[in-house]
């Protein structure tokens, strides 16, 4: 399948003629999810989630659908009448021509004085694992993993961890819409080949528009 990198933590993807969009929020092009058959929301926050760019997808393309948390599809289910479906971990179901596992419950610990909300990760076709906002380790080989690298709630530490625990082949920054381009060849060394192990998935970034096969 063919993947492109969208705004901050937005990724599309295409494959037999069909597209699928995860996370198009704010961050993210207002036509991010534009030409979607299908999109995924990973969780509530303004730069995973945005109704305007989803009625703006759904109004171009009336056979399109959204698969999402309950937090989500509670706000959204009334404008989009039977077209959100309700998913959590261990559910399974095919959008677009994707076969797609849903993976975790809880977002990341921003700080303990702030309530966790509820986050899933989402696998597709058992090669892709996008995370959302949470480390999540999907327990089965993945291929490409998105890598959320830039947060108020994670830290570069925490980063290489969780490469070294999905160990992934290749490995392509999200989250990453707060960083300037000062920090990302920071961020390139410490999680390329020449900063600590991370083992041995290639990492690499895409600007927004660039493409990669996957």
């Amino acid at each position: 399948m063919q993947l492109t990198k969208k705004g901050h933590a937005c990724i599309r993807l295409e494959k037999d003629g069909q597209v699928l969009v995860i996370d198009p929020g704010t961050f993210s092009e207002e036509d991010a999810a534009v030409g979607a058959d299908a999109v995924l929301v990973t969780h509530e926050h303004l730069d995973h989630f945005n109704e305007d760019r989803l009625r703006v997808a759904l109004d171009a393309h009336p056979a399109a659908e959204i698969w999402t948390l309950r937090s989500v599809a509670d706000q959204i289910s009334a404008a989009f009448p039977g077209r959100v479906h309700t998913v959590g971990h261990g559910d399974t179901f095919t959008a677009a021509g994707f076969e797609v596992e849903v993976h975790g419950e809880l977002h990341a610990v921003i700080h303990p004085d702030i309530p966790r909300i509820t986050n899933v990760g989402y696998l597709v076709d058992d090669c892709l694992f996008h995370p959302g906002d949470a480390l999540t380790v999907p327990g089965r080989p993945v291929e490409t993993l998105m890598l959320p690298v830039h947060a108020p709630w994670n830290k570069v530490a925490e980063v290489i961890d969780y490469l070294r625990e999905v160990k992934p082949q290749r490995a392509i920054d999200i989250h990453d819409g707060l960083l300037t381009d000062i920090a990302r060849p920071v961020y390139d060394r410490m999680l390329g080949p020449d900063g600590p192990g991370v083992g041995g998935a290639r990492h690499g970034r895409l600007a927004p528009g660039e493409t990669l096969s996957v």
